[in-house]
């Protein structure tokens, strides 16, 4: 696939040197406007992923669904977004990820904020489909976007900048689903469709503002100054020739290297976990501790809070060692220990939001380092189509992992089966991504 043309206004980058504080500072502006924003959209979009998570219990109640039937529908979001995925990254590519990053927010905030009209299973179903449909191609685009503009060395920091929105979206999310599920009666409405109405709107609203803020590539960023744009474009470039040089660069190549599809099987053993973690939390710690309301949102919190330093503090060290894969596996473990204690802790809420503490310390701080990997090994469509098909296959993790621990609960009748599966796909991812050899600048040597 053809890359979009550059615009006629736009001048091609010349030879320019700056200072290691210029240098600095240009990614600084570059974080500020652009990986800032990133941040906001990627914190609505996992809101309106998981937000069902916080309304299981007043949905299972009106739409007359049991644990199984919940968890396949929340699972069924990754479907519809798996099968659009690879068509949506390359058309990102194409059109550019200002008018294509709009399109996905807009079209996601509209159905999210429809699922309000649910009435039953079989719309209930369809409806997470449909968001799933209209969402894809956002994070794995936004990954490839970042590519375009941050610099390889700098990027498990800027990646842990980025994966944050996931933490502080359950932070936020706790506390406003909860509150607006106190809304329920209110207007004719349940709470729980307050909660998809507010939380869809963000969404709408920010992919209008995507239309301003973004801009395709550094050679249009009239933001930077001539100097910096140029040498910011420049240094891109070279990047993605060494990456040529030395990765996957053609489409159909990108699509079966063996390498993208171990990447993939990694991210979906960690996306099992994650959306088996994120769409019961909620109801486990309500089921387990007796509490509701903003005491629930408080301690649905303290796990994702303290995964907040942990991806900071770990993305740095990995930019700072120049390594990767020994930071997912070791991530990866610390994660499975922590729910293993969660599912030993006998009712013991303590115990149980420990774990899930060190938990997601472990499992957030993997997304951040892994997603600085596929770039070393892959460029131009390929790294499109290959973003997005690790993307893609990873996420149908996320349909996999609510629904398995749906059907452990009604068949056990508790939580540890379902946890103690999660905490074996985690290891089995550690294992898997340290068989993957890296050859590229800066990275691991096999």
């Amino acid at each position: 696939m053809v890359p979009a043309p550059m615009p006629a206004s736009v001048e091609p980058p010349a030879a320019v040197a700056l200072t290691a504080a210029e240098q600095r500072a240009v990614i600084a502006r570059v974080t500020r406007r652009l990986v800032a924003f990133a941040f906001l959209c990627y914190v609505v979009a996992y809101v309106d992923r998981v937000n069902i998570g916080f309304a299981a219990a007043a949905l299972q109640r009106d739409l007359r669904l049991d644990d199984t039937a919940y968890g396949l529908g929340g699972g069924l979001f990754f479907l519809g977004y798996c099968l659009f995925e690879i068509p949506s990254n390359l058309l990102l590519e194409r059109i550019g990820a200002r008018r294509w990053i709009a399109r996905i927010m807009i079209g996601w905030g509209l159905v999210s904020m429809a699922t309000m009209f649910v009435t039953g299973a079989g719309t209930f179903y369809a409806a997470r489909v449909l968001l799933g449909i209209a969402e894809a191609g956002f994070f794995p685009g936004m990954v490839l976007y970042l590519t375009y503009w941050i610099p390889a060395a700098e990027r498990g920091r800027t990646g842990a900048l980025f994966m944050i929105a996931a933490p502080i979206a359950i932070i936020v999310g706790a506390q406003a689903s909860e509150a607006l599920l106190a809304l329920d009666g209110r207007g004719g409405l349940a709470g729980w469709q307050w909660l998809f109405l507010v939380e869809g709107a963000p969404a709408v609203v920010l992919g209008l503002f995507a239309l301003r803020v973004l801009t395709d590539r550094p050679e249009g960023a009239h933001w930077l100054s001539g100097r910096d744009r140029a040498w910011l474009a420049k240094t891109m470039e070279d990047e993605r020739r060494a990456r040529a040089s030395i990765g996957e660069r053609d489409l159909s190549a990108g699509l079966r290297a063996p390498k993208v599809w171990r990447l993939a099987g990694v991210y979906f053993l960690n996306t099992l976990v994650t959306y088996g973690v994120f769409l019961w939390l909620p109801k486990i710690l309500r089921d387990l501790s007796g509490t509701s309301g903003w005491r629930l949102g408080l301690l649905t919190s303290i796990p994702f809070v303290a995964a907040l330093v942990a991806m900071i503090a770990i993305g740095r060290h990995s930019d700072r060692t120049g390594e990767r894969k020994g930071h997912v596996a070791a991530c990866a473990l610390t994660a499975a220990a922590g729910l293993i204690v969660a599912a030993s802790s006998n009712g013991s809420v303590t115990l149980l939001v420990l774990g899930f503490t060190l938990s997601q310390m472990g499992q957030r701080s993997v997304m951040g380092v892994f997603w600085t990997i596929p770039p070393l090994v892959l460029a131009g469509p390929a790294a499109a189509a290959g973003i997005a098909l690790i993307n893609a296959i990873g996420n149908l993790g996320g349909f996999v992992g609510p629904w398995v621990m749906g059907w452990l609960r009604d068949t056990t009748g508790g939580y540890t089966g379902g946890l103690l599966v999660l905490a074996g796909a985690l290891v089995a991812a550690a294992s898997l991504v340290l068989t993957i050899k890296l050859s590229s600048p800066g990275a691991d040597l096999d």
